[in-house]
């Protein structure tokens, strides 16, 4: 199981990095991680239904929605999931 979170640590390093390198105080909550896994898995399941109606409709504007939240969902569940305490306080904007 560690191997496996090292090896997505290092695949979503590029967000990781940036979010967790700023010097400085930070407060984290643990409720902020909790909220960001919530407020992923609903973007995702927004994501899952937009694109089972979108399947069964005749255009492609369906496509558009979905990938911005599913990127929206992926990212919160990423940072959530993989991102240290300092990552998690920096998404809320409450370190200096």
């Amino acid at each position: 199981m560690k191997k496996m979170k090292k090896l997505l640590q290092k695949i979503f390093s590029p967000l990781l990095l940036k979010l967790e390198s700023s010097k400085g105080k930070y407060s984290y909550r643990r409720s902020h991680r909790i909220i960001l896994i919530v407020v992923g898995s609903l973007f995702s399941f927004l994501t899952a239904g937009v694109l089972a109606v979108g399947v069964n409709t005749d255009g492609w504007g369906f496509l558009f929605p979905s990938v911005i939240f599913g990127v929206v969902g992926l990212t919160c569940i990423v940072i959530a999931s993989l991102g240290s305490d300092r990552a998690v306080a920096r998404v809320w904007s409450s370190s200096q």
